[in-house]
């Protein structure tokens, strides 16, 4: 359940990959609702975009209480420059403040509309020109953002396993058995 030094354990490993796959979905029923101009499609895509938000924030949360009381990160891979160190370090900590920001300007963006009870709750009503809103321009801008740094993210451990050989894939992936 907890990690190693060399590995994570189960939990990290979940929480992980469970977040990377919401964060994908957020981000392509995000654009695709931006990029939609019928108010029908835009409800529908919305409908799983929010609650999707949610969950991410509350994985989020529980990552960063998982991480403060019960595990302790592994230590870095023996032989990694302090500097690579150093920025996955700050990709990580961006990657909690962007979601932190996507998080309360899809809220923001909710509230002040008052689409929430027609997103979160399927009350009938017609949907609000959410361009309208100040949080829709941090909520855009931060979206962005956050394909960056995912991509980022993505190249450095692709970089490292595939060239570098470090294989920073297998420590935070799966384990077969107790032993691996």
């Amino acid at each position: 359940m907890k990690s190693t030094p060399s590995r994570y354990g189960l939990v990290a490993v979940t929480i992980h990959w469970l977040s990377a796959l919401l964060i994908i979905a957020l981000l392509v029923s995000g654009f695709r609702a931006g990029n939609t101009a019928d108010p029908g499609a835009k409800l529908q895509i919305l409908s799983i975009h929010a609650p999707l938000g949610i969950a991410i924030l509350a994985l989020t949360v529980l990552r960063i209480c998982w991480w403060s009381f019960a595990d302790q990160k592994p230590k870095p891979v023996a032989g990694t420059p302090r500097w690579q160190h150093a920025s996955a370090s700050a990709v990580h900590q961006l990657f909690y403040v962007l979601i932190a920001v996507l998080s309360l300007s899809g809220i923001g963006l909710l509230v002040m509309s008052g689409a929430n009870s027609i997103i979160l709750f399927g009350v009938s009503g017609q949907l609000p020109e959410f361009s309208t809103y100040p949080p829709r321009i941090l909520h855009g801008v931060g979206a962005r953002v956050l394909v960056v740094l995912l991509l980022v993210h993505t190249g450095a451990a692709v970089y490292h396993h595939l060239i570098r050989r470090d294989l920073p894939i297998t420590r935070i992936w799966f384990r077969r058995s107790d032993t691996g």
